[in-house]
């Protein structure tokens, strides 16, 4: 079924609900279900959205409190989950305290990545009453104070040459490509780049 205006040449066009079906030949052909042309026009809107398969909420029942940006933060997500680099920074220890500064991490990469910022433009960045973004929403962190980002920074500190030697050896490679890059080749390069 569908929702079709006709012009008509001297008259307002007729609006009508419609549905498509084959005759004995094969041929499609239209049948006219009802004239719904004295309905106002929103109520003939939400027909076509109902019958599109979407839904209708009154105006007076959605208000938009805070819409945060999501897609830049859903894709460098998702290319940091393709490359298994939450796996590797959390590779040997699976406790709770582990997890979130893992998730921390996580977020401070991601971070870097879409707007560099200090430690604490990052906490307030993530913090639900100041994001600018819905990473910290995405990632569960709840509320984030300065000293959790500098302690989660340590902790990723004590894992640096697991890390380091995991990306040298494994080398990252995206769909069995045999190129790659490893940690400690970009930090070279980076290091000659600013030198």
């Amino acid at each position: 079924m569908f929702i079709e205006t006709v012009p008509n040449r001297d008259s307002p066009p007729a609006v009508l609900l419609r549905e498509s079906y084959r005759d004995e030949n094969g041929r499609a052909q239209k049948r006219t279900l009802a004239n719904l042309s004295k309905l106002p026009a929103d109520v003939i809107d939400g027909l076509k959205a109902v019958l599109k398969g979407g839904m209708v909420v009154g105006s007076d029942e959605l208000e938009i409190e805070r819409s945060l940006p999501h897609g830049h933060v859903a894709a460098t997500l998702a290319t940091i989950r393709k490359i298994a680099l939450d796996r590797l920074i959390l590779s040997t220890s699976k406790d709770a305290a582990s997890r979130r500064h893992c998730d921390l991490i996580i977020a401070m990469i991601v971070d870097r990545l879409i707007a560099p910022r200090s430690k604490l433009g990052f906490v307030r960045a993530v913090d639900q009453e100041s994001a600018i973004s819905s990473l910290g929403t995405v990632l569960g962190l709840g509320r984030v104070r300065e000293r959790e980002a500098y302690e989660a920074l340590d902790w990723l500190l004590e894992r640096q040459t697991r890390i380091e030697n995991a990306l040298t050896t494994d080398r990252c490679s995206c769909r069995g490509s045999t190129s790659g890059i490893s940690l400690k080749s970009l930090r070279r390069t980076c290091s000659r780049a600013s030198g």
